[in-house]
């Protein structure tokens, strides 16, 4: 490994017109690589960018200029890429991301790290994001690595050895941070519905969003949750200091809650993930993958949308052409929770948007991200919907019943016309 300055780092010695180039995604997004990066980005003009998810403002538009991007959707800060026609949305299910990488459809020639300082034996951590970083840099012609003090040394799968970085810069800021998102009235009519679907010693995946972070937070008085998730944010450290998460009862990693992202805040979550055992962060053929997932015992899949039509098909990715949200990893563990003794999956949202549209539609505007063949419990603040092994006429019926009370009418209507 080689260490440079991070003023003198010329990263056209690295990387190559047309390279693919990955950085972590979300909370672990290098930022003061990504600066240099789109700073320096004529002498790789053509090179392209994959994301995951974004919470910075480091990419631009008008960073198209010399760049190429492309990712899984408009997750956080990337939707203006998305709106202005710079990024190109992929839809794939987060479990297939690292069978991309390895097949090389994903290119991955220069992976742009944010690690954590070494520990008393060398090893570097992940810190943050470690998804599909750790297959995109096996395949890497060059790994740059940003060192940075403020990172936590979060236990991962398998440490992060010297020699697997090319080239390292040291920094010392703060990493972004996402806190928790507020809810209010609506999110916790919405968790009320669900407490009886959420039983003691569940095993939880949540997404992120106001209204997964009210379910969360509805959980205080359970016991002996466990956590099997994507991502989680601070309020999993809440549920662990009250003594509602144990992880002892999920049939896999006892007494470990394991993710694959930490999408938090320093103060909070990262200080308390930090030379943790309690917290691991694995691969996504670890977080994601069927044959993992089906053998945790009553998994509770908890994830949200954009819309829902009448058979119960969701939509958590655009509204037309406005790519909001993502596949990500949300088919993963709707399908994972079928399989999973005692598991259930829930998709829950507002019933009505913020113009007073109803989000439970009698046709999508956007693409079917979930088939209503894997779709189980949809839940709104009007109630609960069990759809799973359920006709189309019954399906209708109770997805009505959760839909605004003032276009119920409306919904019966178009659904008599469509359906009849």
């Amino acid at each position: 490994m080689r260490t440079v300055d991070l003023a003198s780092l010329d990263l056209a010695q690295y990387i190559r017109p047309g390279d693919g180039v990955i950085f972590q995604q979300g909370c672990g997004e290098a930022l003061s690589l990504g600066e240099a990066f789109v700073q320096q980005r004529a002498g790789y003009s053509g090179a392209g960018v994959f994301f995951g998810s974004g919470f910075s403002r480091t990419f631009q538009p008008e960073h198209a200029d010399h760049l190429r991007f492309s990712g899984i959707g408009g997750i956080g800060t990337l939707r203006r890429l998305a709106s202005a026609g710079a990024l190109d949305p992929i839809p794939c299910h987060i479990s297939s991301i690292e069978g991309l990488l390895r097949d090389g459809i994903i290119r991955a020639d220069v992976v742009m790290l944010q690690v954590s300082p070494p520990d008393e034996d060398g090893h570097y951590s992940l810190g943050l994001v470690n998804d599909y970083v750790r297959t995109a840099a096996e395949r890497a012609r060059v790994v740059i690595a940003e060192v940075n003090r403020q990172i936590p040394w979060s236990h991962c799968d398998r440490p992060l050895p010297e020699a697997d970085i090319t080239v390292a810069v040291g920094t010392d800021r703060p990493p972004l941070e996402l806190p928790t998102a507020a809810f209010g009235e609506t999110e916790r009519r919405i968790a009320a519905h669900l407490q009886d679907l959420i039983p003691d010693r569940a095993t939880l995946q949540v997404g992120i969003g106001a209204v997964p972070e009210a379910i969360i937070t509805s959980l205080a008085d359970r016991r002996d949750l466990g956590i099997h998730s994507g991502m989680i944010g601070d309020s999993v450290v809440e549920l662990i200091e009250c003594g509602a998460v144990s992880n002892a009862h999920k049939g896999l990693d006892a007494g470990v809650t394991v993710s694959g992202v930490l999408f938090g805040t320093l103060q909070r979550l990262y200080r308390f993930a930090h030379r943790n055992p309690q917290i691991r962060l694995c691969p996504t053929s670890y977080t994601h993958a069927i044959g993992v997932l089906s053998r945790l015992k009553n998994l509770v899949s908890i994830n949200s949308a954009l819309e829902v039509d009448l058979t119960g098909q969701v939509n958590a990715e655009a509204i037309g052409s406005d790519h909001i949200g993502a596949v990500g990893g949300q088919v993963d563990y709707v399908r994972a929770a079928a399989q999973s003794a005692g598991g259930v999956s829930i998709v829950a949202l507002p019933a009505t948007g913020r113009q007073g549209e109803s989000k439970i539609v009698s046709r999508l505007s956007g693409p079917v991200t979930t088939p209503r063949s894997d779709v189980d419990v949809i839940a709104t603040e009007h109630g609960v919907a069990r759809l799973r092994g359920r006709g189309l006429r019954e399906r209708i019926k109770a997805m009505v019943a959760i839909a605004p009370p003032e276009h119920r009418e409306r919904l019966l209507r178009e659904a008599r016309e469509t359906w009849k």
